[in-house]
């Protein structure tokens, strides 16, 4: 394994040390350095970002579609890398961080996705196990841990169903159970609630805000200004590529 990294724990310095947490918001999980994105056709998506994220925080991301979110979100798992300035996750630099070793900083994050992104051929203990699987986790210790999993996301009476049997927000929460398997320091959220009943979006909301109460970070970006204004979350503003709010008063400022 690549130096620096543990497989199933947080990223560790350059000198290969475990990354050390001093606490609930004690230190900048994610820090964005004057980071700005062109594509090769020439868009700016982002404009001399400069933001930090806590350990143990639960940000929204907000903003228009095109704003630039998706891509504040793909750079952070290098999915895309910026043009110009520098992302910390940790106290790893990305601009120092080889292609190989990429997947396993992924491995310290958990995603879940508005499309849900299941195996449909699995059931759901298979979707979760799968996994840990990919982790080298020993059969013993998914045994033991996907069940409590699936408790805490209420789905312990469907480990047998394959994904077509769900509601939206049942195959949401499997993702979610699927995110969390491996104990991420981090969970990314992308417009997790754009394919479920807006009933069901306070309820996977919810969820999330249990999580974070655990400890997890959790970045969520989403359009559901209903979502943001009852949960009363740091709010990030993203417009034409900049960051043009970063507050809690986000609800008042916009009712």
């Amino acid at each position: 394994m690549p130096m620096g990294f543990a497989a199933r724990g947080p990223i560790g310095a350059e000198t290969g040390r475990t990354w050390e947490f001093l606490g609930y918001g004690a230190i900048a999980l994610i820090e964005f350095q004057n980071v700005s994105k062109i594509y090769s056709n020439g868009t700016m998506a982002l404009r001399n970002v400069n933001l930090h994220v806590d350990s143990g925080e639960f940000v929204f991301i907000v903003g228009s579609s095109g704003a630039g979110k998706s891509t504040f979100l793909k750079l952070i798992t290098c999915e895309e890398r910026p043009s110009e300035g520098e992302i910390v996750v940790g106290d790893q630099k990305l601009s120092g961080l080889r292609r190989g070793d990429v997947p396993y900083l992924r491995r310290t994050m958990g995603m879940v996705f508005q499309d849900f992104r299941l195996i449909q051929k699995m059931t759901v203990y298979d979707n979760v196990a799968f996994a840990m699987h990919v982790v080298g986790a020993s059969s013993r210790e998914i045994r033991r841990k996907v069940p409590y999993i699936l408790g805490l996301v209420n789905l312990q009476d469907k480990a047998d169903c394959h994904p077509c049997e769900l509601s939206g927000g049942e195959q949401q929460r499997v993702g979610l159970a699927r995110a969390l398997i491996n104990s991420p320091r981090l969970l990314i959220a992308d417009e997790p609630t754009g394919n479920i009943d807006p009933a069901l979006s306070f309820e996977v909301v919810d969820l999330f805000s249990e999580i974070n109460k655990r400890g997890t970070t959790i970045l969520m970006v989403t359009h559901e200004h209903s979502l943001v204004k009852r949960f009363g979350r740091r709010v990030v503003e993203i417009h034409d590529g900049s960051v043009v709010a970063d507050s809690c008063n986000w609800e008042a400022r916009h009712d």
